[in-house]
């Protein structure tokens, strides 16, 4: 790697951990628990948000405080349940994370997951080792709103890095690139077409970081 000070922002649910199926078991029977069916090609067009922003897409139509509340409520704990059970790091992406730390770099949790479900996914897989700290945007703007980005690099309180963003999904490259940020995408689950906007596609981390970090003059 190039002598560039670097701050590492990475997306969680996609990109580090695959937890799209278990995603989509969990919202699929929290909406039926209230009367509401939900197709996988709904599911995919919220998938990467937060959930107040999900949640009016998938059920149709904007809910009260406490109707969503509920329903979120019963959908985390599935999450959770089920992410232990059939969730898997991305191929490569432990790789990644002891290559940064063994330079290091910082590298922060930027996600819009709710704090719980990150914890439970951190510790689940030992990911803690890796991270300076962690920022759930769930009560921020929900991407392609770059705040998540925004406020994981003001943490880091290191004007001089150049701030390198990693995403799965295409509102999460939009977050990054309207943050000001370099962009590397992983196709977990996109195409490298869907994904294109970024400054980098990866189909997953078994790609040497040190080349994607030369494409990148970092």
């Amino acid at each position: 790697m190039k002598t560039a000070k670097i701050g590492y922002l990475w997306d969680m649910d996609g990109t580090i951990v695959d937890t799209k199926q278990a995603h989509f078991e969990a919202w699929r029977d929290a909406v039926q628990s209230v009367g509401y069916d939900l197709d996988w090609e709904t599911f995919e067009i919220g998938f990467g948000r937060t959930n107040r922003a999900i949640l009016p897409i998938y059920i149709g139509f904007e809910p009260d405080p406490n109707q969503a509340d509920e329903i979120i409520k019963v959908k985390e704990r599935l999450f959770r349940e089920i992410a232990l059970k059939s969730a898997s790091l991305v191929p490569g992406v432990r790789s990644w994370l002891s290559e940064v730390k063994a330079a290091g770099w910082p590298q922060a949790i930027a996600s819009s997951a709710p704090i719980d479900n990150i914890n439970v996914l951190m510790t689940h897989f030992d990911l803690r080792q890796y991270f300076d700290f962690i920022v759930s945007g769930a009560n921020l703007p929900a991407k392609p709103e770059p705040d998540v980005f925004i406020h994981a690099a003001n943490k880091f309180d290191q004007k001089d890095f150049q701030y390198v963003v990693v995403e799965d999904s295409q509102a999460g490259v939009k977050a990054g690139k309207a943050a000001g940020m370099l962009v590397i995408a992983v196709a977990t689950h996109l195409t490298q077409t869907d994904l294109s906007f970024a400054d980098i596609v990866v189909e997953d981390f078994t790609e040497p970081l040190g080349d994607v970090l030369s494409a990148l003059s970092l």
